[in-house]
């Protein structure tokens, strides 16, 4: 079983965490494709909305007679057929949500760690909490921590403390989610992950119980 150095907010180890194979073993690009594109159709406002030919301005008089003057027929100066007409099925306001199954979204989160661990970008520490509620000495913790780029801090379930909001909150390129509520997407938008002990813990437990069983035949050894 692989394990992983734990350290603190002044890059000292101070121990291990074992990491499960079920969580860490393998990188399934398609399913994180699928998750990404999910959690940005969320994203997506869908205000946008154009007006059809009864909610543009301009009289419904007829223009001229239908018959008799050699120009086209024409009932109304709001036609979609003129300019400033109306538009015909266009985009009206709506969501573009839509269901994803909660296996799949384990699966992509699954995928997304072990691809952060691969690429050597996954840090995790003791505790994220500072035990001051200043912005330059937090970056200085992150980057002992060799978290210098954009970086993904990963509370636990428990709550963010207000040391931790008030010293992350300004940092360019960080951004702090709970244990609880974090997403495929930002372990890919992110440069670097970093855990608190008990936030990967807890995930990893909770990923290992919705992992698939493999078949018994496949674990007996001939």
């Amino acid at each position: 079983m692989a394990t992983i150095d734990v350290h603190n907010l002044n890059g000292e180890k101070v121990g291990s965490l074992e990491l499960a194979p079920e969580v860490f073993g393998a990188v399934n690009e398609d399913l994180l494709w699928e998750a990404v594109k999910h959690y940005r159709a969320g994203l997506r406002a869908g205000t946008h909305s154009t007006k059809t030919r009864g909610l543009v301005s301009g009289a419904g008089k007829k223009l001229w007679k239908q018959k008799g003057t050699g120009r086209a027929r024409i009932a109304s100066i709001r036609s979609p057929l003129w300019r400033h007409g109306g538009t015909v099925h266009g985009p009206k306001p709506r969501s573009y949500d839509y269901e994803f199954p909660r296996k799949k979204l384990m699966g992509a989160l699954r995928s997304a760690l072990a691809a952060k661990l691969a690429d050597g970008k996954l840090v995790v520490v003791d505790s994220l909490e500072p035990q001051e509620a200043k912005t330059q000495s937090f970056r200085a913790s992150l980057n002992k921590l060799t978290a210098k780029g954009t970086t993904l801090l990963v509370e636990g379930a428990n709550g963010e403390s207000k040391n931790l909001h008030l010293s992350a909150r300004n940092l360019k390129g960080v951004e702090l989610v709970a244990g609880s509520a974090v997403h495929p997407y930002h372990l890919l938008r992110y440069a670097n992950a970093v855990f608190s002990r008990p936030a990967l813990e807890k995930l990893q437990d909770s990923l290992k119980a919705s992992a698939p069983k493999r078949k018994q035949a496949q674990e007996e050894v001939a």
